[in-house]
């Protein structure tokens, strides 16, 4: 093998090899950053990985917000209409968090089953819900064709 191939060969495996580490990098960043839906049935199965962050969600139980005297500590249970499972959040809930309604807390579980939840957001106005919500619902049996 002459010079100039050896060294047009060596150019090509140095790009290949830049690009497949780049490719490796940012593939392993989105992993890190992901955070898949899953409803309170999943949760309870045990097919929600405890220590990674989820974004669990359902319809918040009527009486079932409970709120701490002394601090922003807030603990309420959502449900699919199948299982449920309990929030706990500790921060100001948004204006239009309401029991009976649909939410989404992002969060890890912990080895209780408990949503640790650092954000908690609540539908925007009458009729919408989120979308994973919807879904899980309707695959329930519990929400009808249009939500």
């Amino acid at each position: 093998m002459n010079v100039v191939r050896k060294k047009r060969l060596m150019i090509v495996l140095g790009l290949l090899l830049g690009v497949g580490l780049a490719a490796g990098l940012a593939l392993s960043a989105l992993q890190q950053n992901i955070n898949l839906f899953y409803t309170p049935t999943q949760i309870a199965r045990g097919e929600a990985p405890p220590g990674q962050r989820i974004r669990a969600g359902g319809m918040v139980e009527k009486g079932s917000l409970v709120r701490s005297a002394d601090s922003l500590d807030v603990r309420f249970v959502v449900t699919d209409f199948t299982r449920s499972v309990t929030i706990h959040y500790q921060g100001i809930l948004p204006d239009l968090f309401r029991e009976g309604q649909g939410i989404v807390a992002m969060g890890v579980i912990d080895a209780s089953g408990v949503v640790q939840a650092d954000e908690v957001l609540a539908k925007h106005d009458e009729k919408y819900m989120p979308p994973e919500v919807t879904k899980a619902l309707k695959d329930s049996g519990r929400l009808g064709a249009t939500p």
